[in-house]
């Protein structure tokens, strides 16, 4: 299977290149359209801020090139959050796949939202054979909103977008390469499933 993670100025390339090496597979990492257009499945991934993300996508094309793929594309972290329609993070506009919005934690809570939380109402062959109340690893600052396209759901100082989900297009804003053994089934599931 080839499998093709976008390359931009993201920060954890190299550690959902490892997830998938733990896998046994061997991903290519690219920004090249032709690379990422002929690939089975892609992952865009991102650590980051997104109107500095979404302005080095759009520089390239590449913003353009990722709402035209037809393959399963997954989106991890900032990567479901540039799949959203806006983020406050640097007022930006976004790719527009999910018709959610992304906001700031309110600060009820220590912000940013970072470690092992639970995930609930599954609703994706992503995440067939995990329990409720699955335990992942988050690192974020701004939520996708829940809305129609949501698959997964969190609590953190207020419910948000989990897991998001629309035709081809899947998305988590907790860390699969991070969240062990759950994370590891969900990522296999993208590539046995989907």
């Amino acid at each position: 299977m080839n499998i093709a993670i976008i390359k931009y100025n993201a920060g954890n390339i190299m550690s959902v290149t490892n997830a998938l090496h733990r896998l046994g597979i061997e991903p290519t990492v690219t920004d090249d359209p032709e690379l990422l257009a002929a690939a089975d499945k892609v992952i865009l991934p991102g650590v980051g801020e997104a109107s500095s993300a979404m302005r080095y996508l759009r520089e390239r094309n590449l913003d353009q090139l990722i709402l035209g793929l037809k393959q399963p594309v997954l989106g991890v972290c900032l990567g479901l959050q540039l799949m959203c329609n806006y983020s406050e993070e640097g007022d930006t506009n976004c790719l527009g796949i999910f018709d959610e919005a992304v906001r700031k934690f309110p600060p009820i809570d220590k912000v940013p939202h970072m470690g092992w939380n639970t995930i609930t109402d599954l609703k994706t062959p992503l995440t067939e054979g995990l329990a409720e109340e699955s335990y992942v690893y988050f690192v974020h600052s701004y939520f996708a909103e829940v809305g129609a396209n949501t698959i997964a759901t969190c609590h953190y100082s207020v419910p948000f977008s989990a897991g998001l989900h629309k035709d081809n297009f899947y998305a988590f804003q907790f860390h699969p390469e991070k969240s062990s053994l759950i994370g590891a089934k969900i990522l296999q599931n993208f590539f046995e499933k989907i």
